[in-house]
């Protein structure tokens, strides 16, 4: 088979109106950025999440997974009824949302009463 005699082009980053995007890229160009990237801690949008007060809604959402999952382990490996395992789960689906909710709003005011503070030392 031939070759061809086009040599091949890099992709052009630019868009048409000859703008060239200068956003995030998936690797760094050079070695100091690599080690910028390293230091900073990596993502930034775990702490922007940790950053937001928990909400009711995460509480349950965390409170039914965990619920569900005390379900199958009481029918798989307790051999539990369903009746049985499905009282407990209600039971434990009670007890975990508010109690998830407080644990998380107590560790969020921590850290927001750390972050004020280190606001105020600088």
């Amino acid at each position: 088979m031939a070759q061809s005699k086009n040599k091949r082009r890099r992709k052009r980053r630019g868009t048409q109106g000859g703008r060239i995007d200068t956003g995030r890229r998936s690797r760094p160009r050079t070695r100091e950025e690599a080690k910028a990237r390293a230091r900073s801690g990596g993502s930034r949008t775990s702490s922007k999440k940790r950053d937001l007060p928990p909400t009711w809604k995460g509480a349950a959402l965390r409170g039914a997974a965990a619920a569900a999952i005390f379900i199958v382990i009481l029918l798989v490996l307790f051999k539990r009824p369903i009746g049985v395992s499905l009282a407990f789960g209600a039971f434990m689906l009670v007890f975990y949302i508010p109690t998830g909710y407080y644990i998380d709003m107590t560790m969020w005011r921590k850290r927001e009463r750390q972050r004020i503070r280190d606001r105020e030392g600088h």
